[in-house]
């Protein structure tokens, strides 16, 4: 059973320091978890894990908005900050840090109050959610560099279900030799199969139906895949028969678990990860081949 303490809900980043300084001082280990908000189940196996194996769990609440296109979600993106606090402290956490734009970039992005951005490579972005998401990665990684700088962590969690953001911050924080442990968790599904997602509150009860051709696709292809076909054009044909109209795909693509480099043929290092829409909401998931 968690023990938990009273939770902390900060706003700036000078208050958040204040704690960490005090942390560290008593030589503590600190772990963060970075949110959107619109917590879920997903989101509780990252703050559960981290307080497991952390002395203090720090919680990012943050809509950020230099990782959302033009044409996508940010105003409608769910916030449910007091659904998310309790949470927090239901699972023990110690803090959560929601700040508000003009706190992490001054008086705005692309001004003279905030100019710079990490970029990630190229061959890592161009493909998968970076090719319909041009500049997403740039964001991600520009605020989770921010929050690392902030909070300080000895670890920091991801879920596996946003594989190539883990993949990418992996690589930033080993070039950028920031001393951080990235730790990656399983993905969590509800019992239909579907993946957690803050996205899921956007659909319907048949628009969910229609969803669970994701992890039905995926499981073919492993399925497939075990009987012995590693040809990938042969395992992208099977998707086909569990498309209809309800579904726009937008890839199916297997690479590399660990570089995100293309696979020409499928083997144990391989994922498979595949986005489409239905309802118009934007999906994603992924399994590891092996």
């Amino acid at each position: 059973m968690l023990v938990t303490e009273k939770i902390k809900l900060l706003n700036t980043i000078s208050e958040v320091r204040e704690n960490i300084k005090e942390w560290k001082a008593q030589g503590l280990k600190i772990g963060l978890v970075p949110t959107m908000g619109a917590l879920h189940a997903g989101h509780a196996s990252l703050i559960k894990k981290a307080a497991e194996s952390c002395d203090k769990v720090v919680v990012s609440v943050f809509v950020n908005p230099i990782q959302f296109g033009p044409s996508e979600d940010l105003d409608k993106y769910p916030r449910t900050l007091d659904a998310d606090l309790k949470l927090c402290e239901e699972l023990g956490a110690s803090l959560v840090f929601a700040p508000t734009p003009t706190e992490m970039y001054g008086s705005g992005v692309h001004s003279n109050d905030f100019f710079t951005y990490v970029t990630p490579p190229f061959f890592m972005v161009n493909k998968l959610c970076g090719k319909s998401r041009v500049g997403h990665f740039d964001g991600v990684c520009t605020v989770v560099l921010k929050l690392m700088n902030i909070v300080q962590p000895d670890k920091a969690f991801f879920g596996q279900k946003d594989i190539q953001q883990k993949i990418i911050i992996s690589k930033m924080v080993e070039d950028l030799n920031i001393p951080v442990e990235i730790i990656c968790c399983p993905i969590v599904r509800e019992e239909s199969g579907l993946a957690l997602s803050s996205r899921n509150k956007y659909l319907s009860e048949e628009g969910k139906k229609n969803a669970l051709v994701l992890s039905k696709i995926l499981q073919n292809v492993k399925s497939c895949y075990h009987k012995g076909i590693t040809d990938i054009n042969a395992l992208k044909e099977t998707a086909f028969e569990f498309l209809n109209e309800n579904h726009e795909l937008e890839y199916l693509e297997f690479v590399d678990k660990e570089t995100l480099e293309d696979k020409k043929n499928v083997d144990d290092n391989t994922m498979a990860l595949i986005a489409l829409r239905v309802e118009g909401v934007r999906l994603i998931d992924n399994c590891y081949m092996n």
